[in-house]
């Protein structure tokens, strides 16, 4: 029979190949200086360990007793400038997306109270109360109809846009003048785990 070579006979489910008897020394981090050149059979000075017990030589000894508790590192850090055209995107934005949610929202809330009968009740008594003699009175359903209503949402909507960009801007340029007298807002970062 042959002799099978170390990655044959793990690979036959042998075990693992038989290691070099010489113990294994790890590459030296700096070159050894030039007048400590070895010859091949010279084995080379014992060095004493350093700072552990003995023949713990390059080997870290793992610490006992309680476990550390890992550091949060924090930070303290100050907003010294708002930038006035990154506010006014921002909260142009926001504000467009909250006139949408405010049309979609009295549209469904006038959808629930026309289905529940409360314009129509209101109406006939407005009607009613003031109605004059062979006159029809003031007709609350035709003047509350949804087209009526969401027009003016719309225009509530968009004027909150102008309003809200622009007052978040102005925002930005008061804090930039403030933050130069009292040196503006400090604010503790924590680094997440």
């Amino acid at each position: 029979m042959t002799s099978a070579r170390p990655a044959d006979s793990y690979a036959q489910g042998q075990g693992y190949p038989a290691q070099d008897s010489q113990q294994y020394r790890p590459p030296q981090a700096y070159p050894a200086p030039p007048g400590a050149a070895q010859t091949a059979g010279q084995q080379p000075p014992a060095q004493p360990p350093q700072g552990g017990a003995q023949g713990t030589q390059g080997v870290r000894v793992p610490r006992t007793g309680a476990r550390t508790v890992p550091r949060i590192r924090k930070a303290r850090l100050r907003v010294a400038k708002a930038d006035p055209w990154s506010v006014m995107k921002v909260s142009f934005l926001l504000s467009i997306a909250l006139g949408i949610c405010t049309v979609i929202a009295v549209a469904m809330l006038w959808m629930v109270m026309d289905s529940m009968g409360v314009f129509s009740t209101i109406g006939e008594t407005i009607t009613e109360a003031t109605a004059a003699e062979g006159e029809s009175g003031f007709d609350l359903v035709a003047y509350l109809s949804l087209t009526r209503v969401m027009l003016f949402t719309g225009i509530i909507a968009l004027i909150d846009v102008v309003l809200a960009t622009a007052l978040a801007t102005l925002g930005a340029f008061l804090y930039n003048l403030s933050a130069g007298f009292v040196g503006g807002v400090e604010v503790t970062l924590a680094e997440d785990e």
